[in-house]
């Protein structure tokens, strides 16, 4: 995102995952570890996979494993915050998925409130080789439906 984009809102993802903070999350500052964001991503896309595909991806011949991800931080969590992953796909390729994700905490009334985005790749291999493979069919057809428009 450059700094002349707006900031994305919950609209801007097909789908919203329901992800609670647990009191673990929590810091010595006071607030969710930076780290643990990279948790409920990791959570919100494997959750939604498995739950739109029907099976445990785990069991899938080719698995996917993460290369690369990224986030940027827009407001502090803290427990007992409900959140809300918004997921989309970036792009689909032959053997990879990129994901545009983001984090909402549920506010007053419902209201969605930027916490932060980031991005998520998964490179799709064999489960036994361990070498790269294409997208299995039914992956590939679930996440079809967080394609975002250009």
């Amino acid at each position: 995102m450059t700094s002349a984009q707006t900031e994305p809102t919950a609209a801007d993802y097909p789908v919203l995952w329901p992800v609670p903070t647990r009191w673990a999350d929590n810091d010595h500052y006071g607030h969710v570890n930076n780290v643990t964001y990279y948790s409920y991503f990791d959570t919100a896309v494997n959750g939604w996979l498995m739950s739109t595909v029907g099976v445990d991806i785990r069991d899938l011949p080719a698995i996917g494993v993460v290369a690369e991800t990224s986030c940027r931080y827009h407001s502090e969590l803290s427990f007992p915050d409900q959140l809300q992953v918004g997921l989309s796909v970036a792009r689909l390729g032959t053997r990879s998925i990129v994901y545009a994700l983001a984090i909402f905490r549920v506010g007053e009334r419902g209201a969605l409130d930027l916490a932060a985005t980031g991005r998520f790749v998964h490179v799709y291999v064999d489960a036994q080789t361990r070498r790269p493979v294409a997208i299995p069919e039914e992956i590939r057809s679930a996440v079809s439906q967080l394609t975002r428009p250009s």
